[in-house]
């Protein structure tokens, strides 16, 4: 029995069909999520001086110094928007909270005040992380893209230091010094996404700053890769992998500073593309 062409044209899209929106999915998504979960190794450190207190602070380890973990579960959050074929708008969302409890093993001067070797001290060291970044790509086909990036990476720390230290000459008694504040500092990076067969994609970026801005003197190197497959037309899911290095300088009225931390590892994604 012949089939007529007209059928045979219309199996033929019928089974093309399945594939065919991958080039429409991913990379040409108009408005996509992507929530992630890091664990990351978590390198930080952190001092202050009191500019009320000539006794210079120490830089703290706080991993090793004051016990804060370093391993811990870290969520992300992203969302996307394509506002053109050239131009899309990405903001993130990540936090890192951490408690330590320790007998401190030398000396040490914290926001003007000083902690005696052997003595407990219970800290925390807590930061949320925003990210607002406008995409430029100036290459961008059905399975490649490529461009520049300009962002805000704004960062809130905290930090406090509770336990038996002594302000000058001070008797010895339970104090607590701690600082926080919102550092927001301008990125520029560089974007690729490729999409290696219909549904999986592969893709990268590398954001940097070294800059002084008001108070802050700050330094960020942030990479990333990740490699993701869309199970259905809108949901995919991925492994990916960060890189982050940050370091910020503070000039107040009050005190001096430097906050700094380094993290590095694996990441489960789920993401939603429509």
């Amino acid at each position: 029995m012949q089939i007529p062409a007209r059928t045979l044209s219309a199996l033929a899209i019928a089974v093309a069909s399945p594939l065919a929106p991958a080039h429409a999915q991913a990379l040409h998504d108009r408005f996509w999520l992507e929530a992630s979960l890091y664990r990351p190794h978590i390198d930080s450190s952190v001092s202050v001086t009191s500019k009320a207190n000539p006794a210079i602070g120490t830089e703290i380890d706080m991993e090793e110094d004051l016990g804060l973990d370093a391993r811990q579960e870290l969520p992300a959050f992203l969302a996307g928007a394509r506002i053109s074929r050239k131009f899309a708008v990405v903001a993130e969302y990540f936090s890192i909270g951490r408690n330590g409890d320790r007998t401190t093993a030398r000396p040490i001067t914290f926001d003007g005040i000083q902690y005696p070797a052997n003595v407990a001290i219970a800290s925390s060291f807590d930061t949320d992380i925003y990210r607002l970044t406008l995409n430029y790509s100036i290459v961008r086909k059905d399975t490649v893209e490529a461009g520049i990036a300009l962002g805000l990476h704004a960062t809130k720390f905290k930090v406090a230091l509770e336990g038996a230290g002594g302000i000058g000459s001070q008797a010895v008694q339970t104090n607590r010094g701690g600082e926080d504040f919102l550092a927001p500092l301008p990125t520029i990076g560089l974007f690729a996404n490729y999409e290696i067969i219909p549904r999986l994609t592969i893709g990268g970026r590398v954001d940097y700053l070294s800059l002084k801005v008001s108070d802050y003197d700050g330094r960020l190197i942030n990479a990333q890769a990740k490699l993701s497959y869309r199970i259905l037309d809108n949901v995919g899911i991925g492994a990916g992998f960060r890189y982050v290095d940050y370091r910020v300088d503070v000039d107040k009225d009050r005190y001096t500073g430097r906050f700094q931390y380094k993290f590095s590892g694996p990441a489960i994604i789920l993401e939603a593309g429509f």
